[in-house]
């Protein structure tokens, strides 16, 4: 690792779970500013006790930067547009299933971008799915493996195909257990539990697409062309949106979130 990489001036765009998150982990180990798209998200970031602006002109210092606003290819490129950097830095995105070669090009600086995918919560979550565009450069890849490892992170480089290696895989099987819990009239609890208890996996398909968000997790299935079941849409019309709403597939205290 050089003395450059550990020495990044992080930039994060966005305040969501992964944004937020994201920064919390890097200010632990180097220089991190946040942007918030209103006062109001702001301020509720800031009760993580990060640094915040709302001006984007603010980042001209920053020497990696990485967006992670909402999940839509056009809202990513306009943001893309929008930024002032200098010639070396990187910009990084942390989408879950777009297209990483699409965004390079729509970021006018493919040689110097790279998808950064890190999961929720992305203090515990060990996986960084690391991938590049075909124009980037040695030194972009450096940078961004040397990153993840600055942040504790094991970084994995994987294909730029829909979902990548993780969501590809994970997505219909989750989608496959709201199909299970409607056809024989399950409570998610049961489903939760089977799959804790028998598959050893730590959270159960239910209850992890409402820490996804069922907003988030349709749109995946959308880029991977898995089929989403109508009780997601249902839920999603309904406004339960999963565990930032307060309720998806189970109902949850915002307070405590």
């Amino acid at each position: 690792m050089t003395g450059e990489s550990t020495n990044e001036r992080l930039g994060i765009l966005g305040t969501g779970a992964i944004a937020c998150g994201l920064a919390r982990l890097a200010a632990q180990t180097t220089d991190v500013l946040v942007w918030a798209r209103s006062e109001t998200s702001a301020d509720a970031a800031r009760e993580d006790g990060i640094r915040i602006t709302t001006d984007l002109s603010d980042f001209a210092d920053r020497t990696f930067l990485v967006e992670a606003v909402v999940e839509d290819m056009e809202a990513k490129a306009a943001m893309f547009g929008r930024l002032d950097l200098d010639e070396r830095a990187i910009l990084a995105t942390t989408t879950s299933s777009l297209s990483i070669e699409a965004l390079a090009a729509a970021s006018g600086r493919a040689a110097r971008f790279a998808g950064l995918h890190v999961f929720n919560p992305v203090e515990k979550m060990p996986l960084v799915e690391l991938v590049f565009p075909e124009a980037a450069t040695a030194d972009t890849r450096d940078r961004c493996e040397a990153l993840c490892e600055l942040l504790g992170k094991t970084a994995v480089e994987v294909p730029d195909t829909p979902g990548f290696v993780v969501n590809r895989l994970l997505f219909p099987l989750l989608f496959n257990a709201v199909q299970l819990m409607q056809e024989y009239d399950l409570k998610p609890e049961t489903v939760d539990a089977c799959m804790k208890l028998g598959a050893g996996h730590p959270m159960g398909p239910l209850k992890l697409l409402d820490l996804v968000g069922l907003d988030v997790s349709a749109s995946i299935g959308e880029q991977i062309g898995a089929e989403v079941p109508a009780r997601v849409h249902e839920l999603i019309a309904a406004g339960r949106l999963g565990k930032k709403s307060g309720a998806g597939f189970y109902e949850y205290d915002v307070r405590q979130s």
